[in-house]
């Protein structure tokens, strides 16, 4: 059975995906829509997709079966909603939502209608989480104990550029989104390796000086001035994380956004820009070459066309040494994929889950680990660093039948 989907949203990061599904072999028509018609145009010719539609209703009014979510990061929550319980599977940007009730609602509708939703955290695939995961399956760390996860992405490196191609005249009033309520690129690198979830968190935020617009409470929709914020989260398993959000840091977030660092009783792992290293009681071993990846596309490839220069890299890097490339379909040998790999991995986890009715990868309940922590470490910051409980909705069940149904336990992994 080929996938039918309903691409939401033309911007930045949807032609690199509608790319990947239209190669992909289990997926059929694919059609978009986007809030400027012409953008939506643009994407139909330019990669010769099915059609496009008047808006988000007459996607849900029609046949597809699937809608992908690329829209603004604040709305996803009502519309992945939505879309579920119009019988749609979903496939959403991250994050998941930005309130702990719009992360509820979609795990009742997941669980009422029986289909899939997945999150597209690239960092579950990132190389440098698929190596940790695997040095910890082998028991390599011993006892992770304290672990760090940094998205340091400053807003001169490609974010003023997105913002204003995507909030047009008023793009200063959300450019000012809050760091902690983007925290999934950083937290799901973590707990994409290590099978626990948070528990507490402490976190404090920056207030922003630079004087622009940006990060001005008198301009912002959320009322926010941090554009940088540090939690030290409390883990279910006795460990401690902590995370960083950075907006305004002098860091070549083009080479690498996302980074991590995990410390064990028998070994360690850190990383910077250009350098990755595994530690252990004997030594240092530079593991930098397993973890990089090469270009797949050029400079002037048409697929970058709306793509700002600062962000280049994160859209045309290729597969490492530790990604699985075997459980891939062979259409997507040498095509473009994005985020230090990840692309890929995305795109067949949410197609085969789909397809199957298996419980995809980045799950609903997965996603909420990844992105309830930051919600309430925003809370935290703005409580001038309040120790809070995170909230839980418990492990993804192995199967979702409609109606709440299913079979508790771990999520099923499909590693990179």
């Amino acid at each position: 059975m080929s996938l039918s989907i309903g691409i939401i949203g033309a911007g930045q990061f949807a032609g690199q995906f509608a790319k990947l599904f239209k190669l992909h072999p289990g997926v059929g028509n694919i059609h978009v829509t986007d809030v400027l018609p012409e953008r939506a145009t643009e994407l139909r010719d330019r990669l010769g997709l099915d059609g496009t539609f008047a808006d988000f209703d007459a996607v849900l009014a029609s046949d597809v079966d699937a809608v992908a979510i690329f829209t603004q990061r604040w709305t996803h929550g009502p519309l992945v909603e939505a879309a579920l319980r119009a019988g749609k599977h979903v496939y959403s940007a991250v994050p998941m939502a930005i309130s702990e009730d719009e992360i509820s609602r979609i795990i009742e509708a997941v669980r009422e209608t029986g289909l899939t939703y997945m999150m597209g955290e690239t960092s579950f695939y990132n190389p440098a989480t698929i190596y940790a995961r695997n040095q910890l399956a082998e028991g390599k760390f011993g006892r992770v104990f304290y672990s760090e996860g940094d998205y340091v992405h400053d807003m001169d490196l490609g974010f003023y550029d997105a913002y204003k191609y995507s909030g047009g005249a008023d793009w200063k009033q959300t450019a000012s989104y809050p760091p902690m309520l983007y925290p999934t690129h950083s937290i799901g690198g973590v707990l994409g390796a290590l099978p626990t979830h948070a528990v507490s968190v402490s976190c404090l935020g920056v207030r922003d000086n630079r004087g622009d617009g940006v990060f001005d409470k008198t301009v912002s929709m959320f009322d926010n001035d941090f554009s940088n914020a540090t939690a030290l989260f409390e883990l279910a398993d006795g460990g401690t994380m902590r995370i960083n959000e950075m907006r305004r840091v002098g860091y070549p977030s083009h080479l690498r956004e996302s980074r991590f660092r995990f410390f064990g009783t028998e070994g360690s792992f850190e990383q910077l820009a250009k350098v990755t290293v595994w530690q252990d009681k004997e030594g240092v071993h530079d593991i930098s070459d397993l973890v990089e990846t090469a270009a797949t596309m050029s400079e002037d490839d048409p697929a970058l066309e709306n793509v700002a220069p600062a962000l280049r890299d994160a859209f045309m890097s290729g597969l490492s040494k530790v990604h699985d490339a075997s459980r891939l379909p062979e259409e997507f040998r040498g095509a473009p994929n994005g985020h230090e790999g990840s692309h890929h991995f995305l795109v067949d986890d949410f197609v085969t889950a789909a397809t199957n009715g298996a419980v995809p990868t980045v799950n609903a309940w997965v996603a909420a680990r990844f992105t309830l922590p930051g919600i309430i470490a925003h809370q935290s910051a703005l409580q001038d660093g309040a120790r809070l409980a995170v909230p839980d909705f418990g492990d993804a069940p192995s199967t979702v039948e409609p109606n709440g149904s299913g079979n508790t336990s771990e999520p099923v992994s499909v590693d990179g």
